[in-house]
């Protein structure tokens, strides 16, 4: 029966999508966050009777034909790139982006990464860095006597040194934009990696058109919904409950017919 197949594919496709919630929830609160979002797509067909061929021998077309579904399958877990909202923390490394681009970072192996989590800092040698110790680039070194760090909007980073009144510009934040950030792959620690379906990274400076502004003392925090991924839990675990009913009635119309040919 081919109802106990569709159904279990129907239930493999809720667990990956309260799966997706889970991982949304328990990232409610960090920093830069982007909520996923699983996308289904129907299985193929079964075809046991075509629309459009003749039906007679006067040539009369059938309209509608018979296509028999075979259930649901997982496209797509797609990251939902919108901004999230800013919390204030008073941290002068503490950076938040807002509009569109990402931080570039450094990866172990050289390799260019990217984040929206701007709480950075510095290391023993003044090196603004992730808080994993990843280099933000392009490199910035604070010297050990400044007094004072300031990095306006469009990421250019200034130092007020131990016994001078005026600012010393030490470089400028670029940021990276992308033709469909969808495309961009997760790679845990809010860093995301460039891939062919991401397309090439556009790098520019803030404040340019189209690339976000900089706001020093702000966090942007993850774009979850409580309310939504609840809804959608719901929604998760109802969608749930029908398949298993579906193949609960399956297997009982089984029995039916087991019994009835004894």
């Amino acid at each position: 029966m081919r109802a106990l197949a569709i159904a279990a594919t129907g239930m493999t496709a809720q667990q990956t999508n309260l799966e997706v919630i889970a991982n949304n929830i328990a990232n409610i609160n960090t920093t830069g966050f982007k909520r996923a979002r699983a996308e289904f797509t129907d299985l193929l067909y079964q075809t046991d009777r075509l629309q459009g061929v003749p039906n007679r021998g006067d040539g009369s077309l059938v309209p509608e034909g018979v296509s028999i579904g075979l259930g649901v399958k997982t496209s797509a877990v797609r990251n939902v790139h919108i901004q999230g909202s800013l919390t204030t923390t008073g941290n002068k490394y503490d950076l938040a982006l807002v509009g569109n681009g990402w931080f570039q970072i450094e990866g172990a192996d050289g390799q260019t990464l990217y984040t929206r989590s701007g709480a950075f800092n510095t290391n023993a040698t003044g090196q603004l860095v992730t808080i994993d110790g990843a280099t933000v680039m392009p490199g910035i070194t604070v010297p050990a006597d400044t007094v004072e760090v300031v990095v306006n909007k469009t990421g250019q980073v200034f130092a007020r040194i131990d016994g001078q009144t005026a600012l010393q510009q030490l470089g400028q934040l670029q940021l990276a934009n992308f033709p469909n950030e969808a495309g961009l792959a997760p790679m845990g620690d809010n860093l995301f990696a460039e891939t062919e379906a991401s397309g090439a990274a556009t790098t520019g400076v803030p404040g340019d058109p189209g690339f976000a502004t900089v706001n020093q003392g702000y966090l942007e925090n993850s774009n979850v919904d409580p309310i939504k991924e609840i809804t959608e839990l719901i929604s998760a675990q109802r969608a749930y409950e029908m398949n298993s009913k579906v193949i609960q009635a399956a297997d009982d119309m089984s029995s039916v017919v087991s019994k009835n040919l004894r």
